[in-house]
């Protein structure tokens, strides 16, 4: 789900006169469906100063695998810090991707991320759709990114590596247990695939459920 401006306000005003340190994921900036995106730095200075915000180009456009991210914060010397750590962990990015970065952060794919955004979104709607019509789960419509997170009841127990386990071993059909996430008795689905693996999937899902009972 995504943070409204109001909600970042309010966990501005908590953080006032603190030493705590907000590191704000804006990855799924780009893929979002509902309400408008907010950056947790814009919200005033005192939070501009205080946040470290994280960014890439693996989701807004379909970048995985090239290895592109970047963050920004005010404090140049954390920066520092963190370029020192880095340069001992990995080198450079290679020149294809730096190239590739370019064209995206200047806006020369912008149209074709707004046709993923729908894309997405549509697969989105129908996924919720089909997903709240199986007897024994539901979803509620995600905000932003690809992604169902799935109460499965007392299915299997309630036991989500089960639930992930035994979808495998008898449709064919990957989900993420809830327990990866500390969020036991929901499972994550990823609607980043096409409209037609998505319908089958959830086909099996549903005729798993079935056997079920």
């Amino acid at each position: 789900m995504v943070y409204t401006r109001q909600e970042l306000e309010s966990i501005a005003q908590v953080l006032q006169g603190s030493g705590i340190v907000v590191i704000a994921d804006e990855m799924y900036e780009k893929l979002l469906y509902d309400g408008e995106f907010v950056s947790a730095g814009s919200i005033s200075q005192d939070m501009f100063e205080r946040t470290i915000t994280i960014n890439g180009l693996s989701k807004s456009v379909a970048m995985t695998g090239w290895r592109m991210g970047y963050c920004a914060c005010a404090d140049t010397t954390l920066i520092k810090l963190m370029t020192n750590l880095q340069s001992q962990c990995t080198s450079n990015i290679n020149s294809i991707t730096q190239k590739a970065s370019i064209i995206a952060l200047e806006g020369g794919v912008d149209k074709q991320i707004e046709s993923m955004r729908q894309a997405f979104l549509a697969r989105r709607d129908l996924a919720v759709a089909s997903i709240n019509q199986i007897k024994g789960l539901h979803t509620l419509s995600p905000q932003g990114a690809f992604y169902l997170f799935i109460s499965i009841g007392n299915s299997c127990g309630g036991d989500s590596m089960e639930f992930c386990r035994q979808l495998l071993e008898q449709e064919g059909v990957a989900l993420v247990p809830g327990s990866a996430f500390g969020a036991e008795g929901f499972v994550r689905l990823s609607f980043a695939c096409s409209t037609e693996q998505l319908t089958a999937g959830i086909a099996r899902i549903a005729h798993f459920m079935q056997k079920l009972g």
